[in-house]
């Protein structure tokens, strides 16, 4: 797997420290508001692992799963495989998302949550790339963990063909390993 790295691109300990930045944060914001952070899965999960240990305030756990592939071709149309669990209405929500690239499934994933009502809803990611972001996707996230450029990441929950997400770094993926 490393040597298919072309560049680590933020080490774990970068990661980490701004993992905890963000648990100040976010503890601060969700004071007093017992939060349900929702993390759409699978990439999301290494980030969602070590975030939610670092905000510090009661709050409620919950997954969905989205998909717009069938088989291994993309339909281009988002679908809940498995929505959220708990009744968001009237509660604060964040999501939380480990990349948000082109926006196609953030946005969707945005507007699916706002139609149950929450009383707020917000965006943590740890990785934006806004140069991918695709025309008429306006949505901003409230909080960004890093600002990264536009090359294929793998690492730390983010994959290529479900690999690659055990590394503990965010790296850059060497074009051969995707191209050939």
């Amino acid at each position: 797997m490393e040597k298919d790295i072309l560049e680590v691109l933020l080490t774990e300990q970068q990661i980490q420290h701004r993992v905890r930045e963000l648990g100040e944060i976010l503890s601060a914001e969700y004071a007093g508001k017992d939060p349900v952070i929702v993390g759409v899965l699978k990439g999301v999960v290494v980030f969602y692992a070590d975030m939610i240990r670092q905000i510090h305030v009661p709050c409620q756990m919950d997954f969905m799963w989205l998909s717009s592939y069938s088989g291994t071709n993309t339909t281009g149309q988002m679908q809940v495989k498995r929505d959220v669990s708990a009744d968001i209405e009237g509660r604060h929500v964040l999501i939380l998302e480990d990349i948000y690239d082109t926006g196609t499934s953030l946005d969707f994933t945005y507007k699916h949550l706002l139609a149950k009502k929450p009383a707020s809803l917000k965006i943590c990611t740890l990785l934006d790339k806004p140069e991918r972001r695709k025309p008429g996707i306006t949505l901003q996230p409230d909080y960004v963990g890093f600002t990264i450029p536009n090359a294929f990441v793998v690492g730390y929950g983010l994959d290529f063909n479900e690999h690659y997400r055990n590394l503990p770094y965010v790296g850059i993926l060497k074009p051969e390993a995707y191209n050939g």
